[in-house]
């Protein structure tokens, strides 16, 4: 009747069949990965920067003083008390302890 050839195939751009997918990976990137890889690389730089004698707390919530840092093992020694030392993973640091 009346319509044409190309009516009833849909074919679309491809701006138009994949632009929202792309633009939902770009939303999911800002938001959710960028901001990870940051807070990541913080954390790297803040095990760097460890040395002797700093207070730390550990992702289990210990707070301690660094008593020695084998780099070469990856762990760290922790001096709870006077007479309690733990070892412990470097990676399991999670921050430096300011003092206020």
């Amino acid at each position: 009747m009346g319509t044409s050839p190309d009516a009833g195939q849909g074919g679309g751009s491809f701006l138009v069949t994949f632009g929202p997918i792309v633009i939902l990976f770009v939303i999911m990137y800002l938001l959710l990965i960028r901001p990870q890889r940051k807070r990541q690389k913080e954390h790297e730089n803040i095990l760097k920067e460890l040395k002797k004698g700093d207070r730390v707390v550990t992702n289990s919530g210990i707070f301690g003083t660094i008593f020695a840092i084998y780099d070469d093992k990856n762990k760290v020694v922790l001096k709870i008390s006077d007479d309690v030392k733990i070892e412990l993973l470097k990676s399991s640091i999670a921050t430096k302890v300011t003092e206020t």
